[in-house]
């Protein structure tokens, strides 16, 4: 490192996500990461309540994914996949056929979840060309939704209420049913299920497909919704001719409480998207699967699936995410998830009647505090680090997605720490 100071080097030229180079907000040098904590250079710890971004289940340098690594780096870190193939892509196929709906045979790899959802696009897309009928090129979702940051992506995230308002005009022209308003646990409300239904019989015709987070719906607002609608949404697209795509991203790989949010509702997808806790938070990989029907449909008469990834199927991701998968099927993960659960519950439910609170929800290893207004990021982020945990919230949710294996007393820190930061939001609030 140079002899310049790395943070204010950090602050003048480094732009991180979501973020203005003119009014940046505070970035903290991290030295190592351990477990499920992390040290900051300057010698504090904090407790990590966010997994990275969700991604590291198992909690950092878990030394079984690290040795997967460095025994994949003594054989070789790259090679270009086209018309060449390694162990660790072939086991990695294996292992996530065998472990997704039977229904999901074919596995296509690439570098990041928005990537894993712009080739799901391109999937329902082509098949239905294939099939000659290529007028059906629009996609369907709900409010509320994230699915990544690249073109394809933003076009099926939420246009008003998300973070893309700003490239609507550029974008392809989708469309949207509310958000279902019926939470997690309960049946879904006719009104949820006529508001989808008006908009998918209106247009079944020029439907590609259509794309959900199943349950939770995640950067766009932490939601949980009924199971009963997504049920209710599979039927109507085997009805009509609609594919159904859904991003796991977030959710696959246990985080619910199921190893994928499908299963809640006992739904199999024509295409799933992977990625996040995918190589258990060490290297940057995302998979998009596909049934039968879309493969073959898309392969007839010579097709070929339009898109190829310079890094898809690198094998030291690859390599991870062989062993994540392992450890996390060969561990209590479960069981783990379900203690996280009923503490996350009992310790951010009485939250729900401090005056700064709108909402809060609980569901496997996510815990979602939801304010009446926006909260002051930078602010409450360094509340946050003083009290010795690492929480980012954004907009008006404070929430935890922490690794597994994070012990009760961990956990309490972190629920501690919210607590005593909406307290904080109370004495900053401004006055009438």
């Amino acid at each position: 490192m140079s002899a310049r100071d790395p943070v204010a080097f950090d602050r003048d030229h480094i732009w991180h996500p979501y973020t203005s180079m003119a009014d940046p907000l505070p970035a903290y040098l991290v030295e190592s990461a351990q477990g499920g904590r992390i040290r900051l250079a300057d010698g504090r710890e904090l407790v990590d309540g966010m997994a990275s971004w969700w991604c590291a289940i198992h909690g950092y340098s878990h030394p079984v994914l690290d040795q997967a690594i460095r025994d994949q780096l003594e054989r070789m870190t790259h090679v270009m996949f086209g018309g060449i193939t390694h162990p660790p892509a072939i086991g990695l196929a294996e292992r996530l056929i065998e472990m997704t709906p039977a229904p999901l045979q074919h596995v296509f790899f690439s570098d990041s979840g928005s990537v894993s959802v712009e080739v799901a696009i391109k999937m329902v897309i082509q098949y239905w060309f294939a099939a000659g009928r290529p007028r059906k090129s629009r996609l369907l979702t709900i409010r509320g939704g994230y699915h990544g940051d690249t073109f394809g992506a933003m076009a099926v995230c939420d246009p008003v209420n998300g973070m893309h308002e700003q490239f609507r005009p550029v974008l392809p022209e989708h469309l949207f049913a509310p958000r279902p308003e019926s939470r997690f646990g309960e049946p879904a409300s006719r009104t949820d299920l006529d508001a989808f239904e008006s908009v998918i019989r209106d247009h079944h015709e020029e439907l590609a497909a259509v794309v959900l987070e199943p349950i939770v719906q995640g950067a766009g607002g932490m939601w949980f919704y009924s199971a009963d609608f997504l049920r209710h949404v599979a039927a109507l697209c085997a009805e009509l001719d609609v594919l159904l795509v859904l991003d796991e991203i977030a959710t696959g790989f246990g985080r619910t409480g199921e190893l994928f949010a499908c299963e809640h509702a006992g739904v199999v997808p024509d295409v799933m998207c992977l990625g996040k806790a995918l190589t258990g938070g060490t290297v940057s990989l995302a998979a998009t699967l596909a049934s039968g029907r879309v493969a073959r449909g898309i392969s007839a008469d010579g097709g070929v699936l339009m898109h190829g990834p310079t890094f898809m199927a690198n094998p030291l991701a690859t390599a991870a995410a062989c062993a994540s998968i392992d450890l996390l099927q060969d561990g209590p993960w479960r069981d783990r998830v379900h203690a996280l659960e009923s503490q996350l519950q009992g310790e951010l439910e009485p939250l729900s009647t401090h005056p700064e609170v709108r909402d809060v929800r609980v569901l496997g290893a996510i815990g979602v505090v939801q304010t009446r207004s926006p909260v002051p990021v930078a602010a409450l982020q360094r509340h946050f680090v003083d009290e010795g945990v690492w929480i980012r919230p954004f907009g008006d949710l404070v929430y935890l997605m922490p690794p597994y294996a994070t012990p009760p007393a961990d956990v309490t820190r972190l629920t501690r720490a919210i607590a005593s930061g909406l307290d904080v939001l109370g004495r900053t609030a401004p006055g009438p």
